[in-house]
C-alpha cells in the first residue's frame, strides 16, 4: 500500500507542476494579449500609418520644417525607431524636417510576410514616404545594418539622395569580409510570445538603449516600454537576418554610391576593421568620417556633437 502511495505521489507532483506551469504560462499569454489591445487603443500610432500594395501599414513619423528632409533610418532590432532616435532629431527638428521611417516589423508598423531584399525593402521605404507627402532631396541616417539601404538607395535613385551620415552604420565591404550574422533565441521568443517578459520592468530597462541611458522622459518611456513588449524578435527581423548576406553582396557588387558618404564611428567597437571600413568607405566617397568616445547606439551617447557636425556636413551638400 505505501509503494502504491509513494508511486502516486512520484507522478502526481511533476504532474502538478507541468499543470502549473501551463497555467501560469496560458494566462501571462491572454493576459499580453488583452494589454496589446488595449495599449493599442491608449497610444496610437504618433505619425501616419501608410498601407502598402500588400494591405499592410507602416509608420511614418515626422516634425519640423526645413530642407533637405534628414530621414532617420534604424538597425536591426530596434523595437522603437521613433524613440531611438529622438535625442537626436530633437537637435534637430527646428531646422530641418526630420522623418523616421519604421520598417515592417518595427514599432507601431505592422508585421508582414513581405521579402526583406534590398529592393522590396527600399521601394517599401520610398513608397511609405510619398504617399505620407514626404519630398526629396533626403539626407539618410541610417544606424547599423539600415547603412546597406541607405548605400543602395543612393545607387538606385541618386537624385533623391543629397548625402548620407551614416550612425556606425554597416557598410557592404565589412560584411563581405567578415561574414557575421546575429543570431536569433528561442527563449527570448517564448518570453515575449507568451508576454511573461512583462514580469520584468528590468528587461525593457536594460534592453532598450534610450531607455538604459536615461534618456526618455517618464510618457515616453511609457509608451516605449509596450511597443518593446510587441517588437522584440519578429519575424521580420529574422528575416532581414536571413538576407543580411545576399543583401550585402548585392549592394557590394555596386561599388561605391556617388553621393558623400558621412560616418560617426563608436570607438568602443573591439572590432578594428569595422572603424577601418568605415573610415575607409567614407573617403573613397568624399565623405568625412568622425570617432567618437561612444557604443554601438552612438546617436544616443553623442547627439549634441554630432547634430553640431551634421549642420556643417548638410550645408556643404548644398553648395
Amino acid at each position: 500500500m505505501k509503494k502504491k502511495v509513494l508511486k502516486w505521489i512520484m507522478i502526481g507532483i511533476p504532474l502538478l507542476l507541468v499543470l502549473f506551469m501551463a497555467f501560469i504560462v496560458g494566462s501571462s499569454y491572454f493576459e499580453h494579449r488583452e494589454l496589446i489591445g488595449q495599449e493599442k487603443e491608449e497610444y496610437p500610432a504618433p505619425g501616419t500609418l501608410v498601407e502598402t500594395d500588400g494591405g499592410d501599414a507602416l509608420h511614418v513619423y515626422a516634425e519640423g520644417e526645413g530642407a533637405p528632409t534628414l530621414v532617420f533610418m534604424s538597425g536591426l532590432g530596434t523595437s522603437s525607431p521613433v524613440y531611438d532616435f529622438k535625442p537626436l532629431y530633437d537637435e534637430l527638428s527646428d531646422d530641418y524636417r526630420i522623418v523616421v521611417i519604421e520598417r515592417a516589423g518595427y514599432g507601431w508598423s505592422d508585421i508582414t510576410s513581405s521579402p526583406r531584399d534590398t529592393d522590396t525593402v527600399l521601394e517599401e521605404t520610398r513608397a511609405a514616404l510619398e504617399v505620407s507627402g514626404e519630398e526629396p532631396p533626403y539626407v539618410l541616417f541610417p544606424h547599423s545594418m539600415a547603412g546597406l539601404e541607405a548605400i543602395y538607395w543612393a545607387h538606385q535613385h541618386p537624385e533623391e539622395i543629397e548625402a548620407i551620415v551614416g550612425l556606425d552604420p554597416l557598410v557592404p565591404d565589412y560584411h563581405t569580409q567578415k561574414g557575421e550574422t546575429p543570431s536569433t533565441s528561442l527563449v527570448i521568443d517564448f518570453l515575449m510570445n507568451t508576454g511573461l517578459v512583462r514580469r520584468d520592468p528590468e528587461v525593457f530597462n536594460e534592453s532598450f538603449p534610450a531607455m538604459k541611458k536615461g534618456l526618455l522622459s517618464e510618457d515616453d518611456a511609457e509608451i516605449a516600454r509596450t511597443i518593446f513588449y510587441r517588437r522584440i524578435q519578429t519575424e521580420n527581423m529574422k528575416n532581414e537576418i536571413d538576407a543580411l548576406s545576399d543583401n550585402a553582396q548585392t549592394v557590394s557588387d555596386l561599388g561605391k554610391p556617388d553621393v558623400p558618404f558621412h560616418v560617426f564611428i563608436a570607438d568602443e567597437n573591439e572590432d578594428e576593421y569595422w572603424s577601418e571600413s568605415l573610415a575607409s568607405y567614407a573617403l573613397e566617397t568624399g565623405g568625412e568620417s568622425y570617432i567618437l568616445k561612444a557604443e554601438h547606439y552612438i546617436h544616443l551617447d553623442e547627439p549634441g556633437l554630432i547634430s553640431e557636425k551634421c549642420r556643417t556636413l548638410i550645408e556643404a551638400s548644398e553648395d
